[in-house]
């Protein structure tokens, strides 16, 4: 046999073998986070409980820090990094005290706007978390947990410096990072 003929042989060979899926082996893909998050246990209650707290906490520290003239700014911003997923992914938030365009903030842009204010593109945000919050609690009509993800709708209590407290209704959605940390993944408020 030739060669010209010889590689002919090969050539349709590789092909068939290519189409019936037996070509040669493929080194074995590497494992994504996905992959490896598979292998990590479902959430539990106490997980999501904690994820609501640190927020209650989160809000209250960016209160704390404009009330004594502290850099409420950079607390806000770590405070979006924490406990948002804006560095990850979009995040769909719609705050309580928005209306009109300005209704959804799908960027971190808009959602430190809603927090701490001072951004001409949202003229109407006074800065929702710099008002004199000394007092954070929630409480959950429900929680669903699946996986990696979980999702509470209840309500949150604000107390004022005052005593004085606002009731809000919350649906908060979370999702585990490959970092095993819980960020909030959707947040919808209303009075």
């Amino acid at each position: 046999m030739n060669n010209t003929r010889l590689m002919r042989w090969i050539s349709a060979g590789v092909c068939v073998l290519a189409m019936l899926g037996c070509a040669a082996p493929q080194p074995a893909p590497k494992q994504d986070a996905a992959a490896s998050l598979a292998v990590r246990p479902s959430l539990t209650l106490q997980d999501v409980d904690a994820a609501q707290q640190a927020w209650c906490d989160a809000l209250l520290s960016i209160a704390k820090a404009h009330a004594e003239g502290r850099d409420y700014n950079s607390i806000a911003s770590a405070v979006l990094s924490n406990n948002y997923n804006y560095d990850y992914s979009i995040v769909l938030f719609n705050p309580t005290l928005t209306f009109g365009e300005q209704t959804f903030r799908m960027d971190r842009e808009g959602a430190a706007a809603y927090f701490i204010g001072g951004n001409p593109k949202y003229p109407n945000d006074s800065g929702f978390a710099l008002k004199p919050w000394v007092g954070c609690r929630y409480t959950n009509a429900g929680v669903l947990i699946d996986g990696d993800f979980a999702a509470t709708m209840g309500n949150v209590y604000l107390t004022d410096a005052k005593g004085n407290v606002t009731m809000v209704d919350k649906l908060f959605a979370f999702r585990r990072g490959g970092d095993g940390k819980l960020r909030i993944v959707v947040h919808k408020s209303s009075l």
